[in-house]
């Protein structure tokens, strides 16, 4: 007979770990989280430098209906331990030309921005809401669905849907289907880079991320994204998780195939009946796993996946306020090439391509009054281009702050740095424990996807379950909070529980 109620450990108290924790501990589980650091949320927790706080990594939320199901399934509700605010616009885009361009989710304010910007494409947005909402309700079941089997890939539901994948379509060719301009198609794309992949290699199925964002809309949590961990975290101790800070695992200990505990960095075995890694995969691969163990995920196969591309974080306390929009995203004046040279490993040249976030009038408690905490990303290549960031950085930064000054006339930001942090892609890899930096983890190809990706019951090995970026569904906050559920009911079914 099962053990009635087995211990589970989760590596990693990230947002795919965390929604797990949640779910299986309500379910009478004994739940135990093994986190590196000090704090919850790995690349969605906190910054803090002097009085100003930053989100680590994702800003962008969308699909709250996922986390709302989380908060309920794990018996309680979402608003009552977040403040969700959501944006109008979702945020500003100032496209290759250098002309600024509004993205809403309010049909009429979307449609009046379209024609504004390009008045051949009026019929563009219904025709691109109709189609991609038909997209959605046929892909988002299977992406829903644990994929561990090709049989999972072989049921009706799934053969119903394959039309909707475009396969062999880029996300700018499906983007041809609604609009005829080439920037008109690039503000529809940029979603590629969520996924950490050029708009032109981006697999058409995910046609449904600007559709989401355009559907459903965009939110910001007040305290910062970091707080959806931060409270997670409690509320998985309130179901009587266990969350063991500062404790980072060394390894996971195994007989033959199957899992049996884990141990720490101070030598402690902590024997398990299952185990969820939701540290990043390629890490967790080559480094957790007793060597040759792994075939399938050998670190010398890994090291032949297609991965996403890394970023260069600049986290500015500012001492006034700029007043930008929430979010603002800047193309490069030569936008394909300058992805086109982050893809072939090559640092951006001077015409970059970036994002801001400026919380100073949606969420004014994130900095000293009259100030701002500048969050800024820039995507460039991982770490297999064997990029001496000890070198580059400080040039990267000066091009990254002229980049701020020519593009979004910030023209006195140097002067107006009160403190800093910068985080290149070898930070990624050696502090947060990134594969190669790259932050989006394996790439999105549909040859990586489904049942081509990383299992979530890891097929490798007995008693080990994943979540996060690098497992199915993907990259991206809502679908690694999904990858924890899918984990969650299959060990909810493993041990006949009710889910």
């Amino acid at each position: 007979m099962p053990n009635k109620n087995p211990t589970i450990g989760i590596i990693g108290a990230g947002p795919g770990g965390l929604a797990s924790a949640m779910l299986l501990s309500k379910r009478g589980f004994n739940v135990q989280i093994f986190e590196k650091n000090s704090i919850p949320g790995g690349r969605t927790s906190e910054i803090k430098l002097n009085n100003f706080r930053f989100d680590v990594g994702p800003t962008f939320f969308m699909m709250k209906y996922i986390l709302d199901e989380i908060f309920n399934q794990s018996g309680f509700k979402s608003e009552d331990h977040l403040n969700f605010l959501k944006l109008s616009p979702m945020y500003k885009l100032i496209l290759p030309d250098g002309k600024p361009m509004l993205i809403y989710d309010n049909y009429e304010k979307m449609q009046a921005e379209i024609i504004k910007n390009f008045p051949q494409e009026k019929t563009g947005l219904k025709k691109f809401l109709v189609k991609e909402k038909k997209r959605f309700e046929n892909l988002m079941p299977i992406l829903q669905h644990h994929n561990n089997s090709v049989f999972d890939a072989l049921n009706f539901h799934f053969l119903k849907s394959l039309p909707h994948f475009s396969i062999n379509r880029s996300l700018f060719d499906i983007m041809g289907n609604y609009f005829n301009n080439d920037l008109a198609k690039l503000s529809f794309t940029f979603q590629s880079k969520y996924l950490g992949m050029s708009p032109w290699q981006c697999p058409g199925a995910f046609g449904l991320v600007p559709y989401i964002e355009h559907a459903q809309g965009v939110y910001h949590i007040k305290g910062g994204l970091s707080e959806i961990s931060r409270q997670m975290a409690k509320l998985a101790q309130q179901n009587n998780c266990k969350i063991n800070y500062n404790c980072e695992i060394k390894e996971i200990v195994f007989e033959n195939k199957k899992a049996i505990g884990v141990k720490t960095i101070d030598g402690k075995l902590i024997n398990l009946d299952d185990i969820i890694i939701n540290s990043d995969f390629g890490y967790s691969a080559s480094k957790l796993f007793p060597k040759k163990l792994l075939k399938k995920y050998s670190p010398q196969k890994l090291s032949k996946k297609k991965l996403s591309c890394s970023i260069f974080m600049l986290y500015l306390g500012i001492n006034k306020q700029y007043k930008l929009d929430h979010n603002t995203i800047v193309f490069a004046k030569n936008y394909k090439k300058n992805v086109s040279d982050i893809f072939n490993g090559q640092l951006p040249d001077k015409d970059i391509s970036f994002y801001v976030r400026d919380t100073s009038t949606t969420d004014p408690n994130l900095a000293p009054i009259g100030k701002t905490p500048l969050y800024i990303l820039v995507p460039v290549p991982n770490n297999t281009a064997n990029i001496d960031w000890q070198k580059e950085k400080s040039n990267f930064r000066q091009i990254t702050l002229d980049a701020l000054k020519n593009r979004l006339n910030l023209n006195d930001i140097e002067e107006q740095i009160e403190i800093e942090k910068i985080i290149t892609p070898e930070d990624w890899e050696k502090d947060y424990n990134v594969y190669k930096g790259a932050v989006f983890n394996l790439g999105h190809q549909l040859r990586q996807m489904l049942w081509f990706r990383p299992h979530n019951h890891f097929e490798e090995t007995e008693n080990i379950f994943l979540t996060g970026g690098g497992t199915h569904p993907g990259s991206g906050l809502p679908t690694i909070f999904e990858s924890g559920r899918i984990a969650a009911r299959l060990i909810c079914q493993k041990y006949k529980k009710e889910y």
